[in-house]
């Protein structure tokens, strides 16, 4: 298995674990992905590798039902829970970025930090404005 393709496993391997713990051992998880661009970036190489024609801002086609199918797995039965806290890097800062973009249609909750912020000695350099939440 090449890195590529490793990479790309990881993010799936670890909300496999999450889903055991949370549908045979009846666990409520916390799972941590650190930097779901990762996962996009491994998987627009594993495109490249299979031939597939980039699509917009050369990611892969399948770009929007990659990030889906994880997403859509972190969620809630009877038996237990999945709750996710993931880092996503944020290209050049442009929210339009298909790659966040795509993610943060999945996500509950965003809690933005801004380079702007943190240059002006502010910490946490969360911009409260940017930050969003289905929740509240």
């Amino acid at each position: 298995m090449s890195r590529r393709v490793a990479r790309m496993r990881v993010a799936l391997s670890g909300l496999t674990m999450a889903e055991y713990f949370r549908d045979v051992e009846n666990r409520d998880t916390l799972l941590f992905i650190d930097n779901i661009f990762r996962f996009i970036q491994a998987g627009s190489e594993v495109s490249a590798l299979l031939g597939r024609m980039p699509s917009a801002v050369g990611y892969q086609p399948v770009l929007a039902t990659d990030v889906g199918q994880l997403q859509e797995r972190i969620t809630s039965t009877k038996r237990g829970s999945v709750t996710s806290i993931q880092a996503v890097y944020v290209p050049a800062d442009d929210y339009t970025d298909p790659a966040p973009a795509t993610t943060f249609a999945h996500l509950d909750a965003t809690t933005n930090l801004e380079r702007r912020i943190a240059e002006l000695g502010l910490y946490p350099a969360m911009d409260p404005l940017a930050s969003t939440s289905r929740i509240l």
